[in-house]
């Protein structure tokens, strides 16, 4: 469910415990938290809870409200030359050496048909992505184009091509004030992994935030649930972005909502089990996709 609650949209989601957020949350931030709550309060709407987070760089608690700490990967940025000479990591930087050699080019692009189509090419090569269903596999063009067009006033879309066509991209949101950017969609061609197209796509997506003053790019979280480390917080860390806890404020709506945010079902399911089990989940969800798609290891 969603509605409007001036000068942002709110989200509503789950069932047990129905959690509101506004529309883009982690991207875009409240600049009046508790009037935003007040509006919430007398609009009475379904929601148990409503949650946001807090805007970089102040990572202490600044509101009054119930809160759990959050992790972001977050890039901070003062000039393309000081991240490309003292942030990044050799290897990463040598990826992005390595592309530029083999003829990737990258560059900013407009929101139009010729990027929505090699969009859709990119969500439809392959079912699983990073040992999970890829959720956007098999959708249409025209959803694709949908869920692409959103925020188009504050984001920034860069595309990476071997010759003309379109083998990786990324989608930067801007904040409000235009001081923080996060990643909202990055993906590549996983036939052109020996290419490095995401790590051309990570240099430019710097070098355009350095352009604008952006301060702050944020690559989703650092950690997912109990999994301290992985192959993608490895990534982001070769490319300069450093975990940053931060809180993420729940403030119940009604008294199931006070309820539910003690017994913790405001949480996703996964990130209640224990990491040992999750692992082993995982590693099971992983030969099922192996035997189900005829996947090789390297594509999970």
């Amino acid at each position: 469910m969603q509605f409007s609650l001036e000068p942002k949209d709110v989200v509503v989601q789950g069932w047990l415990c129905r959690v509101a957020h506004v529309d883009g949350d982690g991207y875009k931030f409240l600049a009046d938290p508790e009037s935003t709550v007040a509006k919430l309060r007398r609009a009475h709407t379904q929601a148990d809870l409503f949650t946001f987070m807090q805007k970089l760089p102040e990572t202490s608690p600044l509101y009054p409200y119930l809160f759990e700490c959050d992790n972001l990967a977050v890039l901070p940025i003062s000039t393309f030359d000081h991240w490309w000479s003292q942030q990044i990591g050799f290897k990463a930087r040598n990826k992005a050496k390595q592309a530029e050699k083999k003829g990737i080019v990258v560059r900013e692009v407009p929101f139009d048909d010729a990027l929505v189509h090699g969009i859709w090419e990119i969500y439809n090569e392959v079912p699983v992505r990073q040992g999970r269903r890829f959720p956007h596999y098999g959708k249409s063009l025209e959803a694709v184009r949908a869920m692409s067009a959103t925020f188009l006033d504050s984001s920034i879309l860069i595309g990476a091509f071997d010759s003309n066509r379109l083998i990786g991209f990324i989608k930067l949101t801007m904040d409000d004030t235009r001081t923080q950017a996060g990643v909202m969609h990055i993906l590549s061609l996983i036939c052109y992994r020996d290419k490095a197209p995401t790590n051309a796509l990570i240099v430019q997506a710097v070098r355009s935030c350095a352009d604008l003053g952006i301060a702050h790019l944020v690559y989703a979280n650092f950690a997912y649930g109990k999994k301290a480390r992985s192959s993608l917080s490895d990534f982001k860390e070769r490319n300069g972005f450093r975990r940053v806890d931060i809180p993420r404020y729940y403030v119940p709506l009604t008294r199931w909502g006070a309820a539910a945010f003690r017994l913790g079902l405001h949480r996703r399911f996964a990130d209640r089990v224990p990491e040992p089990v999750a692992a082993k989940l995982r590693d099971l969800r992983n030969r099922w996709y192996q035997h189900r798609f005829h996947l090789k290891l390297e594509s999970l």
